[in-house]
């Protein structure tokens, strides 16, 4: 952190994180807390909550087809402060009535517009990393999702059922971060007309399917947790330190994951990150004890918000600059398949056993995700080159994972 560049590229992304934290903390994780309050006012089975995911999922699944096309014609940067800007009154017209299709509808429009906001945003802190030749700016990027937990989970508890002036309030916070965030969404290399490049998946086919398993079991989490506790009669105030410690930990998770996410071959960060993940989720189920919960939640915080780190990373390291884009936004929509169906088939199974088979679902995919991730870098372990960044000079060489 000694370089000049280097610091000003790390608060250029400290900045850009207001980014996930509006598209993935605000406009996707704060459901969790939600979703007692709406079940109970609308009378919602747990597969109906979890449709609102689904719905979620699939807006996030259209925005990541379309971002590729929408930062071909407008560039990233305007692509992530209209994204933005999207999120915002998304959030705020999910206050507007209870009917279910409307309800799904603003859900399905805050995952598209997050989308465009989680990979053009991807695609400028990848390009601050390129200049400072470092991918700390990387990791601060994603862990502003952290700051979105721990503003839901300190404001949405005290409102109790009051859920519609809750969306009303994540609209008001995404307006904000999309305001204070609009000046750092800009890059050197943002030319807008310029090719997407090719998406480049194959090579990394093991790191794509240990995404999708991932995306399918970690939102289901963080979707039903509240419901969880809720089922347990837990008090808002315990409710309130388990959010604020998950937001902390996304937030503390750079200072841990820089380095390996950055240094460590091939994908053995990734499944790292998996297998401490699946043990997070795991945790959760051996006691119901508040210590334990906390413990469980610090685990999942510190961890699955630095798995898309560590892809991104590996998406930077194995394709050139000029198919980033493309590339990244091929990964997004895996991902968004996987957590499309995650909620809605978890839901469905905690109806008929209970609300513990979420975090069951959580750590049995993240488990497999960790082994195929594993499996997948000592595969080719033996055929590894290197791959610089030319805009990199001093990168540090990272295996080629094919």
């Amino acid at each position: 952190m000694r370089s000049p560049v280097l610091r000003q590229g790390v608060r250029q992304a400290a900045r850009l994180a207001l980014g996930t934290a509006s598209a993935l903390g605000l406009a996707r994780f704060a459901y969790g807390l939600l979703l007692p309050a709406m079940r109970d006012d609308l009378q919602w089975t747990l597969a109906e909550a979890g449709a609102m995911g689904t719905a979620n999922g699939l807006g996030y699944l259209v925005g990541a087809l379309a971002t590729a096309p929408v930062v071909h014609r407008l560039g990233a940067a305007a692509a992530f402060r209209w994204g933005m800007a999207l999120t915002a009154v998304a959030l705020a017209t999910t206050a507007a009535g209870d009917d279910y299709l409307a309800l799904l509808t603003a859900r399905a429009a805050a995952g598209a517009a997050g989308a465009v906001v989680f990979i053009a945003g991807g695609v400028i802190a990848s390009r601050i990393a390129a200049r400072v030749a470092s991918g700390v700016p990387i990791t601060v990027y994603f862990a502003g999702t952290g700051l979105g937990i721990v503003f839901s989970g300190a404001t949405i508890p005290a409102l109790g059922d009051q859920w519609r002036l809750a969306w009303v309030a994540l609209g008001v916070a995404a307006a904000a971060a999309t305001l204070v965030s609009w000046t750092a969404a800009r890059t050197e290399r943002d030319a807008t007309g310029s090719t997407a490049g090719r998406a480049r998946v194959r090579p990394l086919w093991g790191t794509a399917l240990a995404y999708l398993l991932f995306a399918a079991g970690y939102i289901t989490y963080i979707t039903f947790l509240s419901a969880y506790l809720a089922d347990r009669h837990t008090p808002i105030v315990q409710v309130v330190a388990i959010w604020t410690a998950l937001g902390l930990a996304v937030v503390a998770a750079p200072a841990l994951w820089s380095r390996p996410t950055t240094h460590w071959p091939g994908t053995r960060a990734l499944a790292t990150l998996l297998g401490v993940l699946a043990g997070g989720a795991a945790l959760a189920l051996a006691a119901p004890a508040p210590p334990v919960i906390i413990a469980s939640a610090i685990a999942y915080g510190a961890t699955f918000m630095s798995v898309p780190a560590a892809v991104t990373a590996l998406i930077r390291a194995n394709t050139p600059p000029a198919d980033w884009t493309a590339t990244l936004a091929a990964f997004t929509t895996l991902f968004a398949v996987g957590q499309t169906a995650g909620p809605w088939i978890a839901g469905i199974v905690a109806d008929h056993t209970s609300t513990e088979a979420t975090l069951a679902w959580t750590a049995i995919l993240c488990a497999v995700a960790a082994l195929i991730a594993a499996t997948a870098g000592r595969s080719r372990h033996s055929t590894a080159t290197t791959v610089r960044d030319p805009a990199s000079p001093r990168q540090v060489p990272e295996a080629r994972v094919q």
